[in-house]
């Protein structure tokens, strides 16, 4: 992580595909909608902080971001979203409820078309100048974006539709404070 990463991060055209923040303990109950947050994990007060944090850290950085906000439908995610942008719009994307699948015991032709769709919207370049954010869900080891740790952040560099994209960098939320110093 060098300051080149800050700079590129400044000048916009990625997108930051984060983790939401801690969680409670538990799993989210089966066959719960969506609507109703007593059915799933939600975020824990330290889950809070550290999207509060996020967010600051964007700003303090003076990391350019795109409205709306990207989440997965769960009340986790749309809260992370919230905290760390609360003068931004944020929109539910349903399929980043599918991401959450991807730990189970899916067909291959399943697991193979959610990440095809992930490819498709990571693919997407932000308008010049900006970065889009997307609140999503970790991955199972060596499948999409991979493990990623609470408020863990994907930069994302994006070549275009049907172009794929590039991992830049993988960033704790540690790694988001210090941005400039390692």
């Amino acid at each position: 992580m060098e300051k080149s990463l800050l700079a590129l991060m400044k000048k916009g055209g990625l997108i930051l595909y984060g983790r939401h923040g801690a969680a409670t303990v538990g799993v989210d109950q089966p066959y719960g909608t969506f609507h109703s947050c007593q059915n799933q994990r939600n975020l824990s007060e330290q889950g809070r902080r550290e999207a509060v944090y996020f967010g600051q850290m964007l700003r303090y950085w003076q990391i350019p971001i795109l409205s709306p906000i990207a989440t997965s439908p769960f009340c986790r995610t749309i809260e992370t979203a919230r905290l760390a942008f609360p003068n931004y719009d944020v929109q539910i994307v349903p399929f980043l409820y599918d991401i959450n699948k991807l730990g189970g015991d899916l067909p291959s032709s399943e697991q193979t078309r959610i990440l095809i769709a992930l490819s498709s919207m990571l693919e997407i370049i932000p308008p010049q100048g900006m970065n889009s954010v997307i609140i999503g869900h970790s991955f199972p080891r060596d499948v999409g974006l991979g493990i990623l740790p609470d408020m863990g952040t994907v930069v994302i560099r994006p070549k275009g539709p049907g172009q794929g994209y590039d991992i830049v960098k993988k960033l704790t939320l540690e790694d988001l404070a210090k941005i400039d110093s390692i």
